[in-house]
Protein backbone atom coordinates (compact mmCIF):
# COMPACT_ATOMS: atom_id res chain seq x y z
CA UNK A 1 0.00 0.00 0.00
CA UNK A 2 2.43 2.54 1.22
CA UNK A 3 4.74 1.51 -2.34
CA UNK A 4 1.40 2.50 -4.37
CA UNK A 5 0.55 5.55 -2.13
CA UNK A 6 4.45 6.93 -3.38
CA UNK A 7 3.53 5.67 -6.47
CA UNK A 8 0.60 7.94 -6.51
CA UNK A 9 2.25 10.39 -4.75
CA UNK A 10 5.11 10.43 -7.66
CA UNK A 11 1.83 10.64 -10.49
CA UNK A 12 0.92 13.81 -8.69
CA UNK A 13 3.82 15.64 -8.33
CA UNK A 14 4.77 15.15 -11.48
CA UNK A 15 1.41 15.96 -13.03
CA UNK A 16 1.27 19.02 -10.73
CA UNK A 17 4.91 19.97 -11.94
CA UNK A 18 4.06 19.71 -15.62
CA UNK A 19 0.97 21.68 -14.66
CA UNK A 20 3.25 24.67 -13.17
CA UNK A 21 5.53 24.22 -16.23
CA UNK A 22 2.94 24.99 -18.34
CA UNK A 23 1.26 27.39 -16.33
CA UNK A 24 4.60 29.60 -16.30
CA UNK A 25 5.19 29.11 -20.53
CA UNK A 26 1.48 30.45 -20.45
CA UNK A 27 1.36 33.25 -18.36
CA UNK A 28 -0.23 36.46 -19.26
CA UNK A 29 0.52 39.76 -17.86
CA UNK A 30 -0.63 42.94 -17.79
CA UNK A 31 1.44 47.06 -17.03
CA UNK A 32 0.22 50.15 -17.20
CA UNK A 33 2.10 53.50 -17.21
CA UNK A 34 3.91 56.10 -19.47
CA UNK A 35 1.97 56.89 -22.47
CA UNK A 36 5.13 57.54 -24.01
CA UNK A 37 6.33 54.06 -24.85
CA UNK A 38 2.28 52.83 -25.86
CA UNK A 39 2.72 52.48 -28.93
CA UNK A 40 5.85 50.40 -28.86
CA UNK A 41 4.87 48.19 -25.90
CA UNK A 42 2.03 47.26 -27.88
CA UNK A 43 3.30 46.62 -31.00
CA UNK A 44 6.23 44.65 -29.45
CA UNK A 45 2.81 42.60 -27.19
CA UNK A 46 1.76 41.80 -30.40
CA UNK A 47 4.48 40.56 -32.34
CA UNK A 48 4.84 38.50 -28.66
CA UNK A 49 1.68 36.65 -28.71
CA UNK A 50 2.23 35.77 -32.08
CA UNK A 51 5.79 34.36 -31.53
CA UNK A 52 4.97 32.32 -28.03
CA UNK A 53 0.92 32.71 -27.77
CA UNK A 54 1.46 34.84 -24.27
CA UNK A 55 -0.72 37.88 -23.62
CA UNK A 56 0.64 41.13 -22.45
CA UNK A 57 -1.51 44.01 -21.67
CA UNK A 58 -0.33 47.35 -21.04
CA UNK A 59 -2.61 50.48 -20.73
CA UNK A 60 -1.29 54.47 -21.20
CA UNK A 61 -2.36 55.90 -17.77
CA UNK A 62 0.68 57.98 -17.20
CA UNK A 63 4.15 57.56 -15.37
CA UNK A 64 2.61 58.91 -11.89
CA UNK A 65 -0.53 56.46 -12.03
CA UNK A 66 1.86 53.27 -13.34
CA UNK A 67 4.20 53.65 -10.59
CA UNK A 68 1.34 54.09 -8.26
CA UNK A 69 -0.23 50.59 -9.99
CA UNK A 70 2.61 48.95 -9.19
CA UNK A 71 3.21 49.99 -5.53
CA UNK A 72 -0.17 49.24 -5.20
CA UNK A 73 0.28 45.25 -6.74
CA UNK A 74 -2.43 45.90 -8.80
CA UNK A 75 -0.27 45.27 -12.29
CA UNK A 76 2.75 42.90 -13.07
CA UNK A 77 5.05 45.54 -14.26
CA UNK A 78 5.10 49.93 -15.19
CA UNK A 79 6.16 52.26 -17.17
CA UNK A 80 7.81 55.67 -16.42
CA UNK A 81 9.51 57.57 -18.40
CA UNK A 82 10.28 59.55 -14.63
CA UNK A 83 12.95 57.24 -12.92
CA UNK A 84 11.91 56.21 -10.01
CA UNK A 85 14.61 56.69 -7.22
CA UNK A 86 17.02 54.30 -5.74
CA UNK A 87 15.16 54.91 -2.29
CA UNK A 88 11.95 54.34 -3.66
CA UNK A 89 12.92 51.44 -5.35
CA UNK A 90 14.44 49.66 -2.21
CA UNK A 91 11.60 50.39 -0.24
CA UNK A 92 8.49 48.98 -2.91
CA UNK A 93 10.85 46.22 -3.67
CA UNK A 94 10.95 47.04 -7.17
CA UNK A 95 13.36 46.60 -9.57
CA UNK A 96 13.47 48.83 -12.75
CA UNK A 97 15.38 48.93 -16.03
CA UNK A 98 15.54 51.41 -19.45
CA UNK A 99 13.39 49.63 -22.83
CA UNK A 100 13.94 51.94 -25.04
CA UNK A 101 15.18 55.68 -25.90
CA UNK A 102 13.41 58.34 -27.16
CA UNK A 103 12.95 62.06 -26.28
CA UNK A 104 10.48 64.83 -25.77
CA UNK A 105 9.97 67.34 -28.93
CA UNK A 106 8.28 71.08 -28.81
CA UNK A 107 5.63 71.16 -31.31
CA UNK A 108 3.85 74.35 -32.90
CA UNK A 109 0.58 75.16 -34.73
CA UNK A 110 1.54 78.01 -37.43
CA UNK A 111 0.19 77.75 -40.32
CA UNK A 112 2.96 78.07 -42.86
CA UNK A 113 5.72 77.35 -40.72
CA UNK A 114 7.36 74.09 -41.53
CA UNK A 115 9.43 71.50 -39.27
CA UNK A 116 12.75 73.43 -38.02
CA UNK A 117 11.52 76.79 -39.23
CA UNK A 118 11.27 77.95 -35.99
CA UNK A 119 14.70 78.41 -33.49
CA UNK A 120 14.34 78.32 -30.16
CA UNK A 121 16.96 78.26 -27.51
CA UNK A 122 16.69 76.65 -23.70
CA UNK A 123 15.62 80.48 -22.00
CA UNK A 124 13.59 81.28 -24.88
CA UNK A 125 11.48 78.08 -24.51
CA UNK A 126 11.30 78.53 -20.47
CA UNK A 127 10.29 81.66 -20.88
CA UNK A 128 7.51 80.88 -23.29
CA UNK A 129 6.40 78.02 -21.27
CA UNK A 130 6.32 79.54 -17.98
CA UNK A 131 4.25 82.44 -19.29
CA UNK A 132 6.55 84.97 -19.63
CA UNK A 133 6.51 85.66 -23.71
CA UNK A 134 2.83 85.74 -24.66
CA UNK A 135 3.29 86.47 -28.50
CA UNK A 136 4.61 84.67 -31.11
CA UNK A 137 6.18 87.75 -32.94
CA UNK A 138 8.44 88.70 -29.64
CA UNK A 139 11.52 90.34 -29.62
CA UNK A 140 13.08 87.22 -28.29
CA UNK A 141 11.55 85.11 -30.85
CA UNK A 142 12.30 86.96 -33.33
CA UNK A 143 15.86 87.58 -32.45
CA UNK A 144 16.61 84.44 -32.44
CA UNK A 145 14.30 83.72 -36.27
CA UNK A 146 16.07 86.80 -38.26
CA UNK A 147 14.13 86.62 -42.02
CA UNK A 148 11.22 84.44 -40.30
CA UNK A 149 7.47 86.04 -40.96
CA UNK A 150 6.39 85.50 -36.80
CA UNK A 151 2.56 86.11 -36.70
CA UNK A 152 0.93 88.71 -33.70
CA UNK A 153 -0.72 85.28 -32.66
CA UNK A 154 -1.07 84.58 -28.99
CA UNK A 155 0.70 81.57 -27.58
CA UNK A 156 -1.35 78.83 -26.15
CA UNK A 157 0.93 76.49 -24.07
CA UNK A 158 -0.41 73.09 -24.29
CA UNK A 159 0.74 70.71 -21.32
CA UNK A 160 0.19 67.29 -19.64
CA UNK A 161 -2.74 67.02 -17.34
CA UNK A 162 -1.95 63.57 -15.22
CA UNK A 163 1.16 63.15 -13.69
CA UNK A 164 3.69 62.56 -16.76
CA UNK A 165 7.01 60.80 -16.89
CA UNK A 166 6.92 63.14 -20.26
CA UNK A 167 6.15 66.54 -18.56
CA UNK A 168 8.93 65.39 -15.49
CA UNK A 169 12.04 64.89 -18.51
CA UNK A 170 10.50 68.27 -20.51
CA UNK A 171 10.44 70.61 -17.20
CA UNK A 172 13.64 69.24 -15.71
CA UNK A 173 15.72 70.28 -19.11
CA UNK A 174 13.46 73.84 -18.52
CA UNK A 175 14.71 73.72 -14.86
CA UNK A 176 18.15 73.59 -15.79
CA UNK A 177 18.02 76.48 -18.44
CA UNK A 178 16.26 78.88 -16.23
CA UNK A 179 15.79 79.25 -12.61
CA UNK A 180 13.17 81.67 -13.20
CA UNK A 181 11.29 78.45 -14.96
CA UNK A 182 12.34 76.19 -11.98
CA UNK A 183 10.91 78.94 -9.49
CA UNK A 184 7.67 79.60 -11.25
CA UNK A 185 6.35 76.60 -12.64
CA UNK A 186 8.98 73.48 -10.99
CA UNK A 187 10.18 70.44 -12.37
CA UNK A 188 8.47 66.83 -12.17
CA UNK A 189 5.51 64.82 -12.87
CA UNK A 190 3.42 67.61 -12.33
CA UNK A 191 3.98 71.22 -12.02
CA UNK A 192 2.45 74.96 -12.10
CA UNK A 193 1.87 75.46 -15.17
CA UNK A 194 0.25 79.27 -16.67
CA UNK A 195 -2.92 80.03 -15.70
CA UNK A 196 -3.94 80.22 -19.46
CA UNK A 197 -2.37 76.82 -20.62
CA UNK A 198 -4.10 73.98 -21.65
CA UNK A 199 -4.11 70.87 -20.51
CA UNK A 200 -4.32 67.22 -22.47
CA UNK A 201 -4.69 63.38 -21.38
CA UNK A 202 -1.71 62.02 -22.62
CA UNK A 203 0.54 62.66 -25.17
CA UNK A 204 -1.93 62.01 -27.26
CA UNK A 205 -4.49 64.30 -25.33
CA UNK A 206 -1.36 67.72 -25.86
CA UNK A 207 -0.87 66.49 -29.83
CA UNK A 208 -4.73 67.12 -30.14
CA UNK A 209 -4.78 70.46 -28.38
CA UNK A 210 -1.96 71.76 -30.63
CA UNK A 211 -3.38 70.55 -33.47
CA UNK A 212 -6.22 72.28 -33.01
CA UNK A 213 -5.08 75.55 -31.48
CA UNK A 214 -3.43 78.40 -33.65
CA UNK A 215 -0.57 79.58 -32.08
CA UNK A 216 -0.54 76.77 -29.81
CA UNK A 217 2.95 75.11 -28.49
CA UNK A 218 3.63 72.04 -26.65
CA UNK A 219 6.15 69.01 -26.03
CA UNK A 220 5.23 65.41 -26.77
CA UNK A 221 7.67 62.28 -27.31
CA UNK A 222 8.94 62.46 -31.19
CA UNK A 223 7.12 59.29 -31.95
CA UNK A 224 3.71 60.75 -30.98
CA UNK A 225 4.70 64.44 -32.88
CA UNK A 226 6.12 61.90 -35.69
CA UNK A 227 2.73 59.86 -36.33
CA UNK A 228 0.63 62.96 -36.27
CA UNK A 229 3.16 64.81 -38.78
CA UNK A 230 3.44 67.76 -36.57
CA UNK A 231 5.54 70.87 -36.68
CA UNK A 232 8.97 70.16 -34.83
CA UNK A 233 11.00 73.57 -33.39
CA UNK A 234 14.81 73.25 -33.67
CA UNK A 235 16.57 73.95 -30.35
CA UNK A 236 19.53 75.09 -29.38
CA UNK A 237 21.88 72.31 -27.91
CA UNK A 238 24.57 72.83 -25.36
CA UNK A 239 26.92 72.95 -28.20
CA UNK A 240 25.45 75.58 -29.64
CA UNK A 241 23.85 73.46 -32.63
CA UNK A 242 20.14 73.88 -33.32
CA UNK A 243 18.91 70.41 -33.86
CA UNK A 244 15.19 69.22 -34.92
CA UNK A 245 14.43 65.79 -33.10
CA UNK A 246 15.52 62.37 -34.71
CA UNK A 247 16.28 59.35 -33.86
CA UNK A 248 20.60 59.85 -35.30
CA UNK A 249 20.34 63.02 -32.76
CA UNK A 250 18.96 60.93 -30.06
CA UNK A 251 21.08 58.13 -30.50
CA UNK A 252 24.17 60.72 -29.94
CA UNK A 253 22.78 61.91 -26.68
CA UNK A 254 22.80 59.02 -25.35
CA UNK A 255 26.54 57.95 -26.98
CA UNK A 256 28.57 57.10 -23.55
CA UNK A 257 26.11 57.54 -21.19
CA UNK A 258 26.86 55.16 -17.91
CA UNK A 259 23.91 52.94 -17.37
CA UNK A 260 25.54 51.22 -14.79
CA UNK A 261 24.15 53.73 -12.04
CA UNK A 262 21.68 52.26 -10.15
CA UNK A 263 18.16 51.96 -10.97
CA UNK A 264 20.04 52.47 -14.70
CA UNK A 265 18.91 56.14 -15.01
CA UNK A 266 21.41 58.24 -16.12
CA UNK A 267 20.63 61.93 -17.00
CA UNK A 268 20.33 62.51 -20.49
CA UNK A 269 19.74 65.57 -20.79
CA UNK A 270 21.14 68.41 -22.34
CA UNK A 271 24.43 66.48 -23.83
CA UNK A 272 27.10 67.98 -25.06
CA UNK A 273 27.51 66.03 -28.61
CA UNK A 274 27.25 68.39 -31.44
CA UNK A 275 24.09 66.70 -32.79
CA UNK A 276 22.77 65.86 -29.26
CA UNK A 277 19.14 66.21 -29.04
CA UNK A 278 18.78 68.19 -25.37
CA UNK A 279 15.21 66.26 -24.53
CA UNK A 280 16.78 62.75 -24.21
CA UNK A 281 15.58 60.13 -22.16
CA UNK A 282 14.97 56.24 -21.76
CA UNK A 283 11.53 54.99 -20.72
CA UNK A 284 11.41 52.61 -17.81
CA UNK A 285 9.95 49.44 -16.83
CA UNK A 286 9.48 48.73 -13.20
CA UNK A 287 8.76 45.11 -12.11
CA UNK A 288 8.58 43.39 -8.40
CA UNK A 289 11.93 41.97 -7.05
CA UNK A 290 9.87 39.25 -5.19
CA UNK A 291 6.49 38.90 -6.64
CA UNK A 292 3.95 36.83 -5.26
CA UNK A 293 3.11 34.70 -8.91
CA UNK A 294 6.34 32.98 -10.44
CA UNK A 295 4.42 32.51 -13.72
CA UNK A 296 3.67 36.06 -13.57
CA UNK A 297 7.41 37.08 -13.04
CA UNK A 298 9.03 34.98 -15.35
CA UNK A 299 6.41 36.45 -17.78
CA UNK A 300 7.49 39.91 -17.77
CA UNK A 301 11.25 39.23 -18.02
CA UNK A 302 10.25 36.89 -20.82
CA UNK A 303 8.20 39.89 -22.56
CA UNK A 304 11.14 42.23 -22.01
CA UNK A 305 13.91 39.57 -22.76
CA UNK A 306 12.06 38.78 -26.28
CA UNK A 307 11.20 42.55 -26.99
CA UNK A 308 14.74 43.31 -26.33
CA UNK A 309 15.72 40.98 -28.98
CA UNK A 310 13.52 40.57 -31.32
CA UNK A 311 11.47 44.30 -31.22
CA UNK A 312 14.45 46.66 -31.68
CA UNK A 313 13.32 47.36 -35.43
CA UNK A 314 9.77 47.96 -34.68
CA UNK A 315 11.05 50.47 -32.13
CA UNK A 316 13.27 52.17 -34.94
CA UNK A 317 9.97 52.06 -37.80
CA UNK A 318 8.16 53.82 -34.92
CA UNK A 319 10.86 56.79 -34.02
CA UNK A 320 12.26 55.04 -30.79
CA UNK A 321 16.05 54.27 -30.43
CA UNK A 322 16.92 51.02 -29.38
CA UNK A 323 19.30 50.68 -26.46
CA UNK A 324 23.04 49.74 -27.69
CA UNK A 325 23.59 46.55 -27.29
CA UNK A 326 25.81 46.31 -24.30
CA UNK A 327 23.14 47.85 -22.28
CA UNK A 328 20.95 45.05 -23.60
CA UNK A 329 22.99 43.08 -21.83
CA UNK A 330 22.97 44.77 -18.93
CA UNK A 331 19.46 45.01 -18.75
CA UNK A 332 19.05 40.74 -19.33
CA UNK A 333 21.29 41.01 -15.93
CA UNK A 334 19.40 43.45 -14.10
CA UNK A 335 16.12 41.20 -14.38
CA UNK A 336 17.38 37.63 -12.82
CA UNK A 337 16.74 39.96 -10.03
CA UNK A 338 12.80 39.40 -10.45
CA UNK A 339 12.51 36.92 -8.71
Amino acid sequence: MRTLNKLAQGTLAATLGLAFSVSVLAADITGAGATFPYAVYTKWAEAYQAATGNKVNYQGIGSSGGVKQIKAKTVDFAGSDAPVKEADLDAAGLVQFPTVMGGATIVVNLPGIKSGEIKLDGITAANIFRGAITKWNDPAIAKLNPGVKLPNTAITVAHRSDGSGTTYVFTNYLAKQSLAFKRDVGAGNTVNWPMNAVGGKGNPGVAANVQKIVGAIGYVDIADAMKNNMTFVALKNKAGNYIVPNQKSIADAAAGANFKVKGMAPDLLDQTHKNAWPITTATFGLAYEKGSDPAKQKGVVDFFTWSLNNGQKMAEDLGFVALPDNVVKMVEAEMKNIK
